[in-house]
């Protein structure tokens, strides 16, 4: 169903569908027309109240969880909320100063990317996420290991200490001594490089009939470089803190929706892809719900903001995970002044 416009709606609707998302998104819990009424707002009835929100609940914009029950918004309601109506408040000065506190901490960028989720987690009582490219490696070593026949095992060390592992299929046995040869080429004459780098030199040796490798060789070696550089680039660093903030009340009466939400996290590869269309943005992004196919099923909301560095160029996304009823108003601009922090702290 198509949301309708803000003001398509009357004055009496709108404000009491404002009434109803922000008391909904603050209790979560439905809001009733007696409740409405008895807050001496609106000066109406109940039996007025009703009336709208009966309307409302027509136009697809709140729904009735129960029979007897009060009205909540829809995620299409949240979204004509969000977009049309929601009044965004600044950071609290102790939300800035603990955001700006726990960035300051020494320690690697590494340290910052943690520092930067945790205070998200803390602050919004959700999950905070950081997403950055991952860099790619310069190469220290690339050995070639014999497993089985039609099978090895490619383990790329990196100027940076780090170590991987990749089971490479051949199409056939390969002798020892190919494997060998093979390794100490990539070591020998490659070392230094990226991996991107790395594979265009050995295009050019080979092509130019510099290597002294022969033709099974030179297979390895580009396979055993481009089992890396292939996909190095989509797997970025991820890092999530504050997943139990998601196990609230509501989430625990409904298991389905909590394994659910624990599969989407454990997921890291499809957030990244989901915090990646946050990137182009120019400010901060919110999905609700449905809007994203990864959290359709749990029902969880993000709210996304990408950070820049000193030269404007997007360095990576941060962002919150939670509830549908998450409080936008308040989480939005503590998203985006986080953002802002991380990017210059990154410079």
């Amino acid at each position: 169903m198509d949301r309708a416009p803000v003001t398509e709606l009357s004055d009496r609707a709108r404000e009491i569908f404002r009434l109803v998302v922000e008391s909904y998104l603050a209790s979560g819990q439905p809001v009733g027309s007696k409740t409405l009424a008895g807050e001496g707002a609106l000066n109406l009835s109940p039996a007025s109240i009703r009336s709208v929100l009966a309307d409302l609940e027509q136009a697809g914009l709140l729904a009735a969880p129960h029979t007897s029950a009060g009205r909540m918004p829809t995620e299409i309601g949240l979204r004509l909320f969000v977009d049309g109506m929601m009044q965004v408040a600044e950071p609290t000065p102790e939300e800035r100063a603990a955001i700006e506190r726990r960035l300051a901490e020494p320690g690697p960028i590494e340290a910052a990317l943690e520092a930067t989720s945790a205070v998200l987690s803390d602050l919004s009582a959700c999950a905070g996420v950081v997403m950055v490219p991952r860099r790619e490696p310069r190469l220290q070593q690339l050995s070639l290991v014999n497993l089985s026949p039609g099978r090895a095992l490619a383990v790329l060390v990196g100027e940076d200490g780090g170590v991987e592992n990749r089971v490479l299929e051949l199409s056939e046995a390969v002798p020892p001594g190919v494997l060998e040869t093979a390794s100490n080429y990539i070591t020998a004459h490659l070392a230094g490089r990226t991996l991107a780098e790395a594979a265009a030199a050995m295009k050019r040796d080979i092509s130019s009939g510099k290597s002294a490798l022969d033709r099974a060789a030179s297979d390895l070696v580009e396979r055993g470089l481009a089992i890396w550089s292939e996909d190095v680039m989509e797997r970025p660093v991820l890092v999530i803190r504050g997943q139990a903030n998601l196990l609230d009340e509501s989430a625990l009466s409904d298991i389905e929706r909590v394994r659910s939400l624990l599969d989407d996290l454990e997921n890291k590869q499809s957030i990244a892809q989901l915090l990646e269309t946050a990137r182009s943005a120019r400010s901060t992004r919110i999905f609700i719900g449905a809007e994203n196919r990864l959290f359709a099923l749990s029902g969880s909301s993000v709210v996304a903001s990408p950070y820049r560095d000193r030269d404007g160029k997007v360095v990576g996304v941060v962002g919150v995970i939670g509830p549908t009823r998450l409080n936008y108003a308040r989480v939005v601009p503590m998203v985006d002044f986080t953002a802002q922090s991380l990017g210059k702290l990154i410079g």
